[in-house]
């Protein structure tokens, strides 16, 4: 009976641990052109602000979170390629409950509008910014300082200027890393190219690889990578920054890269193969319209890419294919034969204007931020079929912002 009365009571606790887990409520942060950063509160279908900072900024724009120091790093969008102005970057600690409390700031080169973290021997970490306006990369190294120095800065010019009047300069749109963490990859929008650097693991500087042409007018935006994980191999070589040799790591089996194209409206597929030379190579394997009847509605543009397993998702603004001219998010199967993609279904943003969203790690929620309509959606994903489902809670945050204008919600990220 005593080992009864156990298990059972065993049992019973699991269940309430279980339960209390499940009941928890999670954080979300949330920038908005206003000059606010927001602390948001998810419990079940209650969704709600619960701190608001006017801080990074006049221009917030980019959330990254290293969630083993509880860092959180906000760019500020102000400033151009003007050396006369500037951006900013800012660090904060960020509390259990998701309260963000100043731990530094910095100037940066005008224009950040997106950032990612990497990593180089001894734990050692430093972060990258794409800066838009500010046609350039830079980097600095973690943690972050009051008025800290660049570590590195790229600058970009063009001859001549592209298809459109919105690629009147270079406008790296984004910074994001290889599977391995050894290479970074800065799509322009303005020259129609992806910038490509090798990290040396030793300093973290960043060295230039040869960059890769993107068609006329495509304007690339945002890319992620597939690899099928079947693990890396180290290997050594020249790093061609005048230090001797070091050490990277290349994957074994299959790896391959997935671009989206504001300007032409496409999703670009490429074979990615890594060499001893230090550097890696992309083959374009397929260039499609990621939306029903493979043509994109006029004024619509992908903005962010998202990918789980085979399963990839894009957002799409201004398409207006939903009711109340709400825009859709779209959702991709890939290939597990070839690697290409095609078309599942379409689903809405719940909003106008969806700029960037994310998956929560648990990969069944999905937080849309829709830009003009300044909200934050969340809605259900299915873990099985990765298909979007019901809305669970929608919360304003902030004012809405014109179509087309630097207003409204710019960028959201999960607590994790």
């Amino acid at each position: 009976m005593h080992l009864l009365n156990h298990l059972l009571w065993t049992l019973s606790a699991a269940a309430i641990t279980t339960t209390a887990a499940l009941a928890a409520p999670s954080h979300l942060w949330a920038t908005h052109y206003n000059g606010n950063v927001y602390t948001l509160t998810l419990s079940g279908d209650a969704f709600s602000v619960t701190d608001t900072r006017k801080t990074c900024g006049d221009l917030p724009s980019w959330l990254t979170f290293d969630s083993h120091t509880r860092t959180l790093y906000c760019s500020d969008e102000s400033g151009t390629s003007d050396p006369s102005t500037h951006g900013s970057l800012t660090a904060y600690h960020a509390a259990a409950d998701g309260v963000l409390h100043e731990l530094a700031t910095t100037e940066t080169i005008g224009g950040g509008v997106n950032s990612v973290i990497y990593e180089g021997d001894n734990r050692k970490k430093f972060i990258a910014i794409a800066h838009y306006e500010g046609s350039a990369v830079s980097t600095f190294a973690l943690p972050l300082h009051d008025n800290a120095s660049t570590q590195q800065a790229f600058h970009f010019h063009m001859k001549h200027p592209g298809a459109v009047s919105q690629q009147d300069a270079p406008h790296p749109h984004e910074v994001f890393l290889d599977p391995t963490g050894t290479f970074l990859i800065s799509p322009d929008l303005g020259m129609d190219v992806l910038h490509v650097y090798a990290i040396n693991s030793a300093t973290g500087h960043l060295s230039s690889c040869p960059s890769v042409k993107i068609q006329f007018g495509s304007g690339p935006r945002h890319g992620v990578f597939w690899t099928d994980g079947t693990g890396k191999e180290p290997w050594w070589v020249s790093a061609g920054d005048g230090d001797a040799q070091r050490h990277m790591w290349a994957p074994v089996g299959k790896t391959m890269m997935y671009l989206v194209n504001e300007i032409g409206g496409t999703m670009m597929v490429f074979d990615v193969a890594y060499s001893r030379s230090g550097c890696i190579s992309f083959y374009k394997k397929q260039t499609l319209v990621p939306y029903t009847n493979g043509e994109m509605p006029e004024g619509a543009t992908p903005a962010e890419i998202r990918e789980i397993g085979n399963a990839f998702y894009v957002s799409i603004r201004s398409d207006g294919g939903f009711p109340g001219k709400n825009d859709s998010m779209v959702m991709l199967d890939r290939s597990p034969r070839s690697g290409l993609v095609s078309l599942r279904n379409k689903t809405p943003a719940h909003g106008k204007v969806p700029r960037t969203f994310a998956i929560n790690r648990a990969g069944d929620l999905v937080a849309i931020g829709n830009q003009a309509s300044a909200t934050v959606a969340i809605v259900r994903r299915d873990r099985e079929s990765g298909i979007l489902g019901e809305q669970v809670a929608i919360l304003q945050v902030g004012e809405p912002g014109k179509v087309g204008t630097t207003e409204g919600l710019s960028s959201v990220i999960w607590d994790e």
